[in-house]
């Protein structure tokens, strides 16, 4: 493992003498436009390992993408090579369908702390409520960035983060595409947490679980997601979306195609740079919107 091979990985050659903010944000910026969130191998016959080694070779050498378990695993590690004061939280993700968070925490973030001030860090969420630069964590201060408006609240010593959203306009020519309906609230609520360090064996149960649990989400869905520089791409069993963020002024433009199953695995490669060296087979459970980058919690 070696930073070095990290930073080609990512595609990042600039300055890191200091373990910065801006030296942060470029690195997260970058990890999260060339690693994407997918959850792939659970669909080709392939075991997820909470190793650290091995998720180094998947992501780094053989250029795959992975979920929160394993891109922040991998950014943490690199955090820690670079001197930042880095630990690991558990989150409990919102659930629009049951509308309240889950009982049990499902998803990994990252906290950092330079010169005194925390930040949070996530390069595991996907979809259009991934964070692109770190976020301060501050209770009810809007935090603007490409995808929208973050914000934390804090109560009792628990953190909430939401997202204000922008409303999509849903290009002509996509394929059984639907526009949002206008009651559609603008408020989304991504996850909630505390500031309990946690360890990534805390983490081996989950793992374990997600891989074989036939209720949730990563189960029923094959998706892979990655941010550009303008938006986000999401590829959900055959369904192939591109979402550019603020197209026109409080509206992002939403673009959506159905696959064949051999469109599937060259877009894999030519959008994702994914090769996979098992055959996937596509999982996508109907009877959710179309929308499938906003309305499924990645």
């Amino acid at each position: 493992m070696n930073i070095q091979e990290y930073f080609g990985r990512i595609s990042f050659n600039q300055p890191h003498e200091d373990a910065d903010l801006q030296t942060l944000t470029a690195i997260l910026e970058h990890h999260i436009q060339t690693i994407p969130f997918e959850n792939l191998s659970m669909h080709c016959g392939e075991a997820i390992e909470l190793d650290l080694q091995a998720t180094y070779d998947k992501i780094v050498r053989k250029k795959r993408g992975g979920w929160c378990l394993e891109t922040n695993h991998l950014l943490f590690w690199a955090l820690q090579e670079l001197g930042y004061d880095v630990c690991m939280l558990g989150a409990n993700s919102y659930e629009p369908a049951k509308k309240g968070y889950t009982a049990e925490i499902n998803h990994l973030l990252l906290k950092v702390v330079i010169k005194g001030d925390p930040y949070i860090v996530d390069a595991g969420f996907g979809g259009s409520y991934q964070m692109w630069q770190p976020l301060m964590l501050i209770s009810g201060k809007d935090q603007p960035q490409g995808p929208g408006i973050f914000r934390f609240t804090e109560d009792n010593g628990t953190w909430y983060l939401e997202k204000v959203k922008r409303k999509h306009y849903i290009a002509e020519h996509s394929h059984n595409a639907s526009p949002d309906s206008p009651e559609m609230e603008n408020i989304r609520k991504i996850h909630r947490f505390t500031l309990e360090p946690r360890h990534i064996d805390d983490f081996k149960e989950l793992n374990a679980y997600l891989q074989v649990s036939p209720d949730n989400i990563l189960q029923k869905k094959s998706i892979c997601s990655l941010q550009t520089t303008s938006g986000v791409l999401a590829l959900v069993g055959w369904t192939f979306t591109e979402m550019k963020y603020n197209y026109t002024e409080d509206m992002d433009l939403v673009n959506i195609t159905t696959l064949t199953d051999e469109e599937v695995e060259k877009t894999l490669k030519d959008k994702f740079n994914i090769v996979l060296e098992n055959k996937l087979v596509p999982v996508n459970v109907r009877g959710l919107p179309p929308n499938l980058v906003d309305k499924i919690q990645l």
